[in-house]
């Protein structure tokens, strides 16, 4: 056979995005390399295995679904063999890909990630970033070894391990007449304008808050984007809710925030690392889940106000 699992990755990749383009940025690779890489497989195979569609993506063959599963199972093959050599070794070396949770990615994961590589040199380590419901589609699929991410978005078929609990703060304008007060209800800022986190699965938490407060919010704005709450807020658009408190009490666009914390009657955010059940986890998932615990246990989450702590 006259193919590399380089060639077989890329081809991973533009089957489970549907994309060229967006398998190119998976991978970190230009998009001609990836069209290279699944044309030779065609002609390797002697099989079509997209059907390239104008301006709408690719879809895979029934030739190419059935390639699908082989391939990952040949690449999770491959991946063994570097245990293989770092067990006989005594070193910790291979490829992880980590999800996080779009939250997450900019605060917690570049420590995690340059904490992480740095104990072990070998390891080239990924990071996708998505939603929820992105993240555990992606464990599913195994394109994705583990993920940092919340409890709240378990399904049975994952197993979750806690790392740290978070309470949820109300997000506001650092001169908001209520920025001053030690804690909020929802109750509060009935009468106030409020934007909206429209990530899938969070959207549902946040307003099951409202739900169980007996109040509904005055959404004013919604984004799917983070950076772009925080700057809605800072700019007096509205309040919001969240659960991570940055070290950073400003938005994008330079203003000031204030977190204060809501008091109501609802359990804090448990956030740790997802796997799936069925996935054998490989050395380095299980070193990189230790040295998670470790960080966290001695400096609480990193870029974080620890909770009860001040910024």
């Amino acid at each position: 056979m006259r193919f590399t699992l380089r060639q077989l990755s890329y081809f991973v990749a533009a089957g489970e995005t549907g994309s060229v383009t967006r398998a190119s940025e998976q991978v970190n690779i230009s998009q001609p390399s990836i069209s290279a890489a699944i044309s030779h497989l065609e002609t390797e195979f002697g099989v079509q295995l997209f059907v390239r569609h104008h301006a709408q993506g690719l879809s895979l063959t029934p030739a190419g679904q059935r390639l699908m599963v082989a391939a990952k199972e040949a690449l999770r093959s491959s991946y063994s063999l570097y245990e293989v050599a770092s067990s006989a070794m005594g070193a910790v070396a291979g490829p992880i890909n980590v999800g996080s949770f779009r939250t997450f990615a900019p605060l917690i994961m570049p420590e995690l990630w340059r904490g992480f590589v740095a104990r072990h040199p070998d390891v080239r380590m990924h990071v996708t970033e998505g939603s929820e419901a992105e993240l555990l589609e992606g464990l599913r699929t195994a394109r994705i070894d583990l993920a940092l991410t919340y409890e709240i978005s378990m399904t049975p078929e994952m197993e979750f391990v806690p790392l740290a609990e978070l309470p949820t703060y109300v997000l506001l304008a650092a001169d908001h007449p209520l920025a001053g007060r030690p804690s909020l209800k929802l109750a509060d800022l009935e009468s106030e304008p409020f934007v909206l986190l429209d990530l899938p699965l969070t959207r549902q938490y946040f307003l099951s808050l409202f739900d169980r407060a007996g109040c509904a919010p005055r959404i004013a704005a919604e984004t799917s984007a983070p950076s772009a709450l925080r700057s809605y807020v800072a700019a007096g658009i509205g309040y919001s809710l969240m659960t991570v408190r940055p070290k950073n009490m400003a938005a994008e666009n330079g203003l000031p925030l204030a977190y204060v914390e809501l008091l109501e009657d609802c359990p804090p955010m448990k956030v740790g690392l997802a796997y799936l059940k069925e996935l054998r986890r490989s050395r380095v998932a299980e070193e990189f889940e230790t040295f998670c615990r470790e960080l966290i246990r001695e400096g609480g989450l990193p870029g974080m106000v620890p909770a009860g702590g001040t910024a």
